[in-house]
């Protein structure tokens, strides 16, 4: 791999800039920074919207937005916490509200012209600097195959265009792509690109995901359990370790695999969150695999998730799910 790196490390989401729609970009958290140096976490994902330094495509970038985004760099390099800046929400596509897009980025030239340019404007800004304690991750989550004409073709056609055209500016980037279907299924047809491929954990559903308001499939979901039946399949370590056997296929053939989220929403118990977490961790470590929690604070986090029956530790002012953070720091392979 570019710069020796096997995985990318160990961490959390941070949502400074991840939803123009509903709040300013906000400054970076230097508490959670600190936490994670304390602790010895050591990668940072950050989805962004890319309508805070791109208001709509064709127009001219925000400056003052790339101003803020450097500071969210520096305050994460220098506590040698790498940050992967991530596209949420791309020119003409998000997982989320996709239909408030104006163009799609797998059928419209003016969208992907509009990617690249926001990609090539990055490996610019930041062209031979931060060597491992950077990475580009490219789209947020990719569409399931069919969705709107999508296909395993157009995203590779996409994914390859815009590596070489980072590739072209800052040849040692390292570059991160999202499995497909929200995150889920792997990409061998990619293997031959020397990139990170990206993962999720939010299987089953039922734990992750319940109660979810923005989901329609959590309506009328049983009260989660772990292990548990979901959608007419038992889900236990076994079932996980079955799930990520493409993985580890990518793997295999010499790709790097990062799980760039996972998390479980609040409504869930946390004993039943912590059971399900274990196993989940247990086979990211035994795959050799780094990973970033979504999110630190909130809702799916480590502090401040709500879930019922937690044991929090104040750092802060922070309440601390305890218990998973000992989970974390036992998973890592270091």
């Amino acid at each position: 791999m570019l710069n020796g790196i096997e995985h990318l490390g160990y961490g959390f989401n941070a949502q400074w800039a991840y939803s123009s729609e509903s709040e300013a970009a906000k400054p970076a958290d230097t508490r959670m920074l600190d936490f994670m140096a304390k602790y010895k976490f050591n990668f940072l994902r950050l989805p962004l919207d890319y309508r805070y330094w791109l208001p709509k495509v064709g127009a001219a970038q925000n400056q003052e937005f790339l101003k803020l985004l450097d500071t969210y760099v520096h305050e994460s390099v220098s506590r040698g916490i790498h940050i992967s800046i991530n596209l949420h929400r791309a020119p003409g596509y998000c997982i989320n509200g996709w239909e408030k897009e104006s163009t799609n980025l797998w059928a419209d030239a003016i969208a992907r012209d509009a990617f690249e340019e926001l990609w090539t404007t990055l490996a610019t800004r930041y062209q031979g600097q931060y060597g491992s304690l950077m990475s580009f991750d490219l789209v947020n989550e990719p569409p399931d195959i069919g969705q709107r004409g999508f296909t395993r073709d157009i995203h590779q056609t996409v994914i390859r265009r815009i590596t070489a055209a980072i590739r072209a500016i800052d040849p040692n980037r390292q570059v991160v792509i999202n499995g497909l279907a929200g995150g889920h299924l792997a990409m061998p047809e990619l293997a031959d690109l020397e990139v990170i491929h990206s993962g999720r954990g939010y299987q089953p559903m039922l734990v992750s995901h319940y109660k979810a308001e923005w989901w329609a499939g959590s309506v009328g979901m049983p009260v989660p359990t772990y292990p548990c039946e979901y959608n007419g399949q038992w889900w236990d370590r076994q079932a996980l370790w079955d799930f990520y056997a493409p993985w580890r296929e990518v793997q295999a053939m010499g790709r790097p695999v990062h799980i760039g989220e996972f998390g479980c929403y609040r409504y869930t118990d946390n004993d039943v969150a912590l059971r399900w977490f274990s196993d989940l961790f247990s086979i990211y470590k035994e795959s050799g695999w780094g990973y970033s929690l979504w999110e630190f604070d909130g809702n799916f986090g480590i502090a401040n998730h709500n879930r019922p029956g937690t044991v929090y530790e104040n750092f802060e002012g922070l309440n601390i799910d305890r218990a998973l953070l000992d989970l974390m720091l036992e998973s890592r392979s270091e």
